[in-house]
């Protein structure tokens, strides 16, 4: 097994520990709660096999909704965001991700900015349409939505820039 399969599965279970054992317990207000697993999905290769990736973005949400007795939410807003990733890195990125030269930790911050809000948005208006599943609360979800975002943004950001790796 090489080296990168070995840290891609390392950040699998050590982003699936800390939201089931910590971050699952943090529901400030009953609307910020952060949900950092989906750095599994942001930090992905982009060389990755499509299939392979779906599966485990599959097997990410689907292991924090079995912790957390959520009916398959995640997996379905984990899912739908592994989908869309090309087309989101594609508008973040432009040129960089056509030639496949992007390294998130070679962008510019606001390029990083970008990408990871796009993300975490889309998946959490996904995941918080069906959880509620009922358009008669459209502000329940839309505040939610927002809080949680940017919760989730401000610690995925705290965290790349704290866990970069060096490439010099």
């Amino acid at each position: 097994m090489n080296k990168d399969a070995l840290v891609q599965i390392s950040r699998f279970m050590i982003l699936v520990l800390v939201q089931v054992l910590v971050l699952n317990h943090i529901n400030f207000l009953g609307y910020l709660n952060p949900y950092i697993y989906i750095i599994f999905i942001l930090l992905a290769p982009i060389t990755i096999n499509r299939s392979l990736f779906l599966v485990l973005s599959f097997v990410l949400g689907l292991a924090i909704d079995m912790f957390g007795d959520s009916g398959g939410v995640h997996a379905a807003a984990s899912v739908t965001i592994a989908y869309i990733r090309p087309i989101i890195l594609r508008s973040a990125f432009g040129l960089s991700y056509e030639f496949q030269t992007v390294k998130l930790s070679n962008v510019s911050f606001g390029e990083r900015l970008i990408y990871v809000t796009l993300m975490i948005f889309i998946h959490h208006i996904i995941l918080f349409s069906l959880e509620v599943f009922n358009f008669s609360h459209i502000l329940l979800i839309a505040k939610k939505t927002l809080f949680s975002s940017l919760f989730t943004i401000v610690i995925t950001m705290l965290t790349l820039v704290l866990f970069r790796k060096s490439d010099s």
